[in-house]
Order: C-alpha cells, then structure tokens, then sequence
C-alpha cells in the first residue's frame, strides 16, 4: 500500500520524527542562550540556564563595618546583617574563603587556641575550628585532626560567629574590632533576570560606529560576490567556450578549499598591491571567499531555465548580455536571494576575517570584534555579555532571513533534480 498514490508512505512518520528530534537539538541550545542573557555573571557561574527558575546558592564574602562594636568581658562583639539594607537567606557560613559554609544557620562556628602535647612530650599552642549549637556550649575532641592529645580546658576563643537564616549575625574577636572583619556566607538568591547585558551592549561606547561598520562591510561583501558570479554562472551555463567544463570542476573543487588557508597570502598580496588592511581589503577577501558557492549555486539554477525561451531570445535578435540582464537574471532571483542571505550572515557575523583585513584601531572595528576585544576582554568568561550580544548581533540577519526565506529553498534545491 506505500506505492499508491493517495496514501502516505510509512517513512513519513519516521521522517516528522527526525525532522522534530533535529529542531528540538538545535531550539535546546538557543533557549539556553536566551535565558541566559538575561541573568547576572555570578549565577550563570553558580548553575545552569536550566535552573535559571530556581534560588542560587552562591558564596559571599561579607564585609561589614565595625559600627556599634560592644565590649562583652574580655571578647569584642559586632552585630548586625550581612545583607545590609537588601535581603537574601543564609544556608551556611564560615570565617574562611576556603569553608565558606563550615556551620549551619543555627550554629556557632569558632576558633580556639588549645594546648597539645607533642609526641616529644612538650606542651604546644594550636588552633581547632569547632562548629556547636548557637544556644549550647561546644564540645571539644579529646585530640586534634594530627591525633595530638588535647589538655582539657585549655580551650580559649580566638573569634565566633553565628549567623541566623535572615542574615543576622554575631561576630566575635578576642581582639578590638577595628577594621571590617571578612565573613563569608552561603546564600540563597532568588532569580534575578534583567536588561543590565543588553544595556551595557547597546550603550557601550563605539557600539554605533561598530554597527555602521558592520553595514559597510557587509553590503559590499555580498552585492560584489552576486554581481561577479551572476555574469560567470550565465557563462558557464549557456555559453559555449573551450575549457568550459574545467572551470566548472574548478569551481567546485574551490568549494572545499578552507578560507584559513588564503589568509596570510591574500593579506601579503593586499600589502603588496597597496590596500593592505582597508574596508577595500576586506570586500575583496570576502568576495573571493564567496565566490566558488555563489558560481556554484547560481549556475546549477541557470542551467535548468527552460531552453526554449534563451534560443527564441536570440532568434529574435538579442544579445547574450540581453538574454542575461532581460530573461535569465530576473528568473534567477530565487538562487540570487539565497546566496545573498547566505553571504550576508557569513559576513556579519564573521570574526576572523574581520581581524585579519581591517585595521586594528577601535575606529574600524566591526560588531563582532568590538564584542570579542572590548565587551568581553581577553578572557570572555562574561557568558551573560556573550549570550546578549549573540541575540543583538542577530537581529539585522534575522530580519535579511525573514524577507528572502521563500527563496531560500528554490534556490537551494536549483539544478538538483530534473
């Protein structure tokens, strides 16, 4: 029943279920950039976009003022909050960087010096790290984590704190509270979305002239390579010259040919000749870059135009540029609109080429580089600023995409059946 005509062959389902499972593969990751540009740097840091709905925990380090410091015997008190004016949960807290959540909300994390003996016998001064029930007393090891044996009731405090659940804390010294004391705290933070990447994007300095940049590379980049290929694809298609099936198997052969390849030579021949690294420079680059797929693309649909309306042209008189300019390039349009899209987000969104060609003074950056050197730094490890800045870069293609997307796959499938 697969081979007549009326009903759906049984592949068609296994063929919706892969054409569904490729969307979902690549819709999961532009969700996650998505969410993630609107989060802050320190929870894409602590989890991902996927828990992007629930509290962060993260570690704090807390420095508060020593405002209103009491004097209790012979130790120093500090209280007050760790959130300040703002507020937030506490999980865990520590005096040090490296335990930042050795005690619970609830307890009591102390230091205090303690006599040891030694193996030789002799009487040491060493300090043990205890956490024990904010309302109770501690309970100290009869031994230290190196198994020396613990005189009893040597124990003297060097510094506590406790910490309630809202940020409430106590803090104390052995020694005058003078300077900020460093707490740190485990905290629950509820999620935090906003505009602040986009903001810092679009209002960074030089962002403008990036976008004018931008523009001026990409619409020459694309209208030159379409210009020259449209001329060269009509010839290799209804033209008959010696060595014509040779420059088509060159052209193909170019298709495979890596870009990474030509960079240093065309950037040599651009010294030599004068242009150097020049908006100039780089039309010419991503044009001889483009050219082989637009040859390609182009021919393989001027070639499946029908015969008879190019033979009864030139019966009639007309001229081969006449046949071209008159007939052949506005039935093209379909194969003209697809190379334009994909040349148009190959050179927007390009990087490298961009690095190579263009002068590296921040007056010629494109968008691309301005994120990379100046947004981002030397290291890009700013994942909110990154995911922004893919979403902004994207929106002058996307806008190229939805106005040719009826093209776009006529003139791909151009020349691929007859």
């Amino acid at each position: 029943m697969d081979n007549i005509a009326g009903h759906k062959s049984s592949l068609s389902l296994v063929t919706n279920i892969a054409v569904l499972c490729l969307v979902v593969i690549w819709l999961i990751p532009t969700v996650g950039l998505l969410v993630s540009s609107f989060r802050d740097r320190e929870q894409i840091s602590e989890t991902g976009w996927w828990a992007a709905m629930f509290p962060v925990e993260s570690a704090e380090r807390m420095r508060p003022e020593p405002e209103g410091v009491s004097q209790d015997g012979d130790s120093y008190v500090l209280e007050g909050n760790v959130f300040e004016a703002g507020s937030g949960s506490v999980s865990g807290f520590g005096l040090t960087g490296r335990d930042p959540g050795a005690a619970e909300v609830g307890q009591t994390y102390a230091w205090f010096e303690v006599e040891v003996t030694e193996e030789d016998g002799e009487i040491d001064d060493e300090r043990i790290e205890i956490a024990y029930p904010a309302d109770g007393d501690p309970e100290f090891p009869e031994a230290t984590e190196d198994g020396l044996p613990i005189t009893p009731g040597s124990a003297v405090l060097q510094r506590s704190l406790t910490v309630a659940e809202n940020g409430d804390f106590s803090y104390v010294n052995d020694d005058e509270i003078s300077r900020a004391p460093s707490l740190y705290v485990i905290t629950k933070q509820p999620p935090d979305f906003g505009w602040q990447n986009y903001r810092q994007i679009l209002t960074s300095d030089g962002m403008d002239r990036a976008f004018i940049n931008t523009l001026t590379v990409t619409v020459p980049a694309t209208v030159i390579p379409i210009l020259i290929a449209a001329f060269a694809a009509y010839a290799l298609a209804w033209m008959d010259f010696p060595g014509r099936g040779w420059l088509v198997a060159a052209v193909v052969g170019l298709l495979v040919v890596p870009l990474q390849l030509a960079l240093v030579p065309m950037l040599t021949l651009h010294n030599q000749i004068g242009i150097g690294q020049s908006f100039l420079g780089i039309w010419l680059a991503h044009t001889g870059f483009g050219l082989p797929l637009a040859v390609y693309l182009l021919r393989n649909y001027m070639i499946g135009l029908p015969r008879d309306i190019i033979e009864s042209a030139k019966v009639d008189g007309a001229t081969d540029f006449q046949v071209f300019t008159k007939i052949v390039l506005p039935l093209s349009f379909p194969a003209l609109a697809s190379f334009a899209i994909f040349q148009f987000l190959w050179t927007w969104n390009d990087l490298l080429v961009a690095k190579v060609f263009l002068p590296s003074n921040s007056e010629s950056w494109v968008m691309t580089v301005k994120i990379a050197d100046d947004l981002l730094g030397s290291r890009g490890g700013d994942w909110g600023i990154l995911a922004a800045a893919a979403f902004v870069s994207i929106a002058v293609p996307l806008v190229v995409f939805f106005a040719m997307q009826k093209y776009l796959v006529r003139g791909l499938l151009a020349g691929s059946v007859k």
